[in-house]
């Protein structure tokens, strides 16, 4: 018998942070929906999730959220489960200075982060405001409240989604609706984001690396990520020099007063 719990929905499932919380989720009891680009991954996810927790449902769509004019149809389709919570976490970042930076893959970064992560929020609150127990939650970085070296663009991205999910969070409360917004933002986790923002395979984390020498791994930012989800604050910030989580009430002014 299909489990009836609500579904979890999760992109960028295939590896990392969004892997591990695919995981921390079914061991709560939690149905899933996992978006990714590569679907053998994401099979490989599912099937290692059901050998453990075989009541639960795995959906797994393999999409590329690039593709922005075809982010409605995706919605769509998704939206015909039972969703309780919507976590936006794929994304990319480019570490190198402004100067080396390749136009067309600063583009593809603004899509990924920016773009497709507004358009699946914009349909997710449009439909969700007012349903009991619903959750959007944006994973953001240290770095979308915080300027890092050799990181400046994909700052920007980031602050983007911490802004854009704090107001979302200011916004709901100020109309009375239900749905609660939140933001995650981790400091460096072991994952292959470094290999990609740096297009480089010998990317390291540990005592020997000269970037990523501390750090969470996946299977503890996606711990922060439940402790954000089951709170009743907005903001998840993960502190840069004892990798410890705050959950705060959000952090950007709020000019009410113009409102």
């Amino acid at each position: 018998m299909q489990n009836q719990n609500k579904y979890i929905v999760i992109t960028g499932a295939s590896g990392g942070i969004g892997e591990a919380s695919a995981k921390l989720f079914a061991s709560k009891g939690k149905n899933l929906i996992l978006v990714a680009r590569r679907e053998n991954q994401l099979n490989d996810i599912k099937a290692s999730i059901l050998a453990q927790f075989p009541n639960i449902d795995v959906v797994v769509k393999p999409f590329d959220l690039s593709q922005i004019d075809e982010l409605p149809k995706l919605y769509q389709d998704l939206t015909q489960y039972p969703i309780e919570t919507w976590i936006n976490n794929a994304g990319f970042g480019i570490l190198e200075t402004v100067k080396e930076h390749d136009i067309s893959r600063v583009l593809s970064m603004i899509r990924l982060n920016v773009e497709a992560l507004t358009v699946l929020s914009i349909l997710f609150v449009k439909d969700f405001s007012d349903e009991d127990g619903a959750k959007l939650i944006n994973i953001s970085s240290g770095a979308g409240y915080n300027i890092a070296p050799l990181a400046t663009a994909y700052c920007g991205t980031k602050y983007f989604v911490s802004a854009f999910s704090e107001g979302l969070a200011h916004e709901m409360a100020m109309t009375g609706a239900k749905l609660q917004v939140k933001v995650l933002a981790p400091a460096s986790t072991k994952t292959d984001f470094a290999k990609t923002a740096m297009q480089d395979e010998t990317v390291t984390y540990g005592d020997d690396s000269i970037y990523f020498n501390k750090f969470n791994t996946a299977e503890e930012m996606a711990d922060f990520l439940y402790q954000l989800y089951a709170s009743d604050k907005v903001v998840g910030l993960v502190n840069h020099e004892q990798f410890t989580l705050s959950l705060l009430d959000p952090q950007f002014n709020h000019l009410y007063h113009l409102v």
